[in-house]
């Protein structure tokens, strides 16, 4: 890796308090449930506009801390993500209760608000669950698996684990956008393919253990359990609106997720090396970015080059890479989810990089027919 200068005092207060900016946009939702009306679209505003806006404010940040800090120095780094799962929970299941209640809102504002609430869920809650899932204490995994059963989508914890982080840039990874693939054809297909992928990988690990896939220790049994819970509580603050609201949420969340998905891989493969093998995992495999503020909001999750080199590693201690080592984006996250959207106007600003990144990283290969439409021989 480059030399950069490293990030001073990580431990400190002071060097935490950035990611603990989602904190403030609690009482955005609350105003928004308060108030509706144009108030309701403060929620999208104060998530990507506003940290786009600031990433022209502050820049980059491409310097790096000492990855062998001990995780002991890191307590408010971690806190955050720990007080999260219960902010997100009242805040969500508070604004049912209340809305459901009240009469000043209509029903299209209901639903334009808790649309807005999944915006807050996605970008922040599945952000952190990610963040957890990765962890080695059981506690924090826990946490994770509650976040994500608050927006319906508890699989994506067993899907990345078992099968994204394992297959990443191949055929056999239903998250590794495809070059030329519009976002509007990536997100119905990961929908079911994760889905599935994610309940086989767990299948068959209960079969090497001569275990059937309905054993207890399934973690599915504890994902449908969760589940089915948040939604039997939105029924019995609202009914059936209330599960409808509640389902919206989740739906939002899940398409922020699966929007930055597809940004985090798109078009990159790793170079089949012959009879289903594939070259390992490096950092040129997932588009990095070092927009300083987007980093705040989601958790240096953009620096995900060194979040695929080590999975385990804690956010405040990913570093990041120039040019010649990873592939990276113009903007952050939230400008190329929003280009994304626009499948013309995205080909214009990744395809010209992902021609750029074969020719640096891959001049050997001529033909890259195998690689754009995934049909090259799934791993073993």
């Amino acid at each position: 890796m480059t030399s950069l200068p490293a990030t001073p005092a990580v431990s400190r207060l002071s060097a935490a308090l950035p990611f603990w900016l989602s904190l403030a946009l609690v009482p955005v939702a609350v105003l928004a449930a308060m108030q509706g009306g144009w108030t309701i679209l403060l929620l999208p505003v104060s998530t990507w506009y506003l940290f786009t806006g600031l990433d022209f404010v502050v820049g980059l940040d491409t310097r790096n801390p000492d990855p062998a800090t001990p995780e002991s120095r890191l307590f408010w780094h971690k806190l955050i993500t720990l007080v999260w799962v219960p902010v997100q929970l009242i805040t969500i299941f508070g604004i049912l209760v209340y809305v459901t209640a009240a009469d000043h809102l209509g029903l299209f504002e209901q639903w334009a608000l808790f649309a807005g609430l999944g915006v807050l869920s996605g970008t922040i809650g599945i952000t952190y669950a990610h963040e957890l899932m990765h962890q080695k204490p059981k506690s924090e995994r826990w946490l994770a698996d509650i976040l994500l059963a608050s927006v319906l989508y508890s699989h994506f914890r067993s899907e990345h684990l078992l099968v994204h982080h394992r297959y990443v840039g191949t055929p056999r990874d239903p998250v590794t956008a495809r070059y030329g693939e519009s976002f509007w054809r990536f997100f119905p297909r990961v929908l079911w393919q994760c889905l599935v992928s994610a309940f086989n990988a767990e299948k068959a690990m209960l079969a090497r253990k001569g275990l059937p896939w309905w054993h207890r220790s399934n973690p599915f049994m504890r994902y449908w359990a969760l589940q089915a819970l948040f939604i039997l509580l939105a029924a019995l603050i609202g009914g059936w609106w209330g599960v409808f609201l509640f389902a919206t949420q989740a739906f939002w969340a899940v398409f922020q997720l699966e929007l930055v998905n597809y940004v985090e891989h798109y078009g990159l493969t790793r170079k089949h090396l012959g009879d289903g093998k594939y070259e390992h995992v490096k950092p040129r495999h997932s588009w990095n970015a070092s927009q300083k503020a987007s980093n705040w909001l989601l958790i240096n999750l953009q620096r995900h080059s060194d979040h695929h080199y080590k999975p385990n590693r804690r956010f405040p201690l990913l570093q990041t890479y120039d040019a010649d080592e990873a592939p990276q984006l113009p903007f952050g996250y939230p400008i190329m989810t929003m280009a994304a959207l626009l499948p013309r106007i995205w080909r214009k600003v990744m395809h010209p990089r992902l021609q750029a990144w074969r020719v640096h990283y891959y001049p050997e290969i001529t033909d890259w027919t195998a690689y754009k439409t995934a049909s090259n021989p799934a791993p073993k």
